[in-house]
């Protein structure tokens, strides 16, 4: 009996890499260094575990005649094509939930770097090695506690974020499309627009999924909205900001700062203006990346692969079997 041939785009754990091999053909891409040749090895699949944002094309789908199933390790899957595949009734997957409060976490640490110069005190220390004497006059940064919080998107991350924040004291507004009562009274949060969040936030934090909708949802117009003394911080998805207009905005001291966990493109182009400020953190897409939450998002895309493979339902699926 064949069996069922897999391409996955980088490495994943050993012990889930050996489940996959257990029942199929593996090929794994070997590097994360370069982009894996999706195009070039999607032809006789039957199964694709994606484990990045490398997109797949309705071109490439077209072209694997035997393709029934796409497991994508992340929450996120704008990279796949979902119309291609529901035409042809190949099932996709991806790993919810799991990741929010790794990611929330990860807010909450670009939010506290940003708000008290944690890179550049690094940099003071250890990169430059300019402390020689105690001096109370550097680095001053801006309160966290008691300040206010805005969040735009308010979803699984998003509500985490929210939780996280009443640890500091902080009004949070929370701005989405549609609005949580239940959540305003669990956790205490205000519904506003997002003018009002804008205006009346010190940190904003973008939580929203990349559609066409969000793309450059944070621009020229939004940032001037903003305090001069508010920080953004983004861990959604790159193009969700515009990033001429941040570099714009941080260099001209329309915000006093930001922190990233996202860009566009992605990495970051290294002659970019946004790298020649000292008022930006930008992080290499570290939102879930901690040892428990990576091993359960490959456990849970491997699940899905192997649902998928079989024609069974997918249990965290986006679409569903239908062959």
């Amino acid at each position: 009996m064949s069996r069922f041939k897999v391409f996955i785009t980088r490495p994943i754990p050993k012990e889930i890499r050996a489940k996959i091999e257990a029942e199929c053909e593996v090929d794994m891409w070997h590097t994360s260094a370069i982009l894996p040749p999706i195009a070039e090895r999607i032809s006789p699949l039957d199964g694709l575990l994606t484990y990045g944002h490398e997109l797949v094309t309705p071109e490439m789908i077209a072209t694997a005649p035997n393709l029934k199933a796409i497991s994508v390790m992340g929450v996120g899957y704008d990279h796949v094509h979902v119309e291609a595949c529901r035409e042809r009734g190949i099932a996709v997957g991806h790993t919810p939930g799991v990741l929010s409060d790794t990611t929330a976490d990860m807010t909450m640490a670009l939010l506290l770097a940003a708000a008290r110069n944690i890179v550049p005190a690094y940099n003071h220390v250890q990169v430059s090695k300019q402390w020689k004497y105690y001096d109370p006059n550097i680095l001053w940064g801006t309160d966290v506690h008691h300040s206010t919080l805005g969040i735009v998107g308010m979803g699984r991350i998003g509500h985490a974020v929210a939780k996280r924040a009443r640890a500091f004291d902080m009004r949070v507004l929370y701005y989405k499309r549609e609005r949580r009562e239940d959540w305003e009274q669990e956790l205490g949060v205000e519904y506003v627009t997002l003018e009002n969040l804008l205006e009346a936030s010190d940190f904003v934090t973008l939580h929203v999924p990349l559609t066409e909708e969000t793309t450059h949802l944070i621009g020229k117009t939004e940032l001037a909205l903003m305090k001069k003394t508010a920080i953004l911080v983004n861990i959604a998805r790159g193009p969700v900001v515009d990033h001429y207009a941040l570099h714009d905005a941080l260099k001209d001291g329309q915000i006093a700062g930001a922190a990233v966990d996202v860009t566009e493109p992605e990495p970051i182009n290294t002659d970019h203006p946004l790298l020649s400020l000292d008022n930006v953190i930008i992080a290499p897409h570290l939102g879930s990346a901690t040892i428990q939450t990576r091993m359960k998002m490959a456990t849970m895309a491997m699940e899905n692969l192997l649902a998928g493979l079989k024609g069974e339902q997918l249990p965290y699926g986006v679409l569903q079997p239908n062959f």
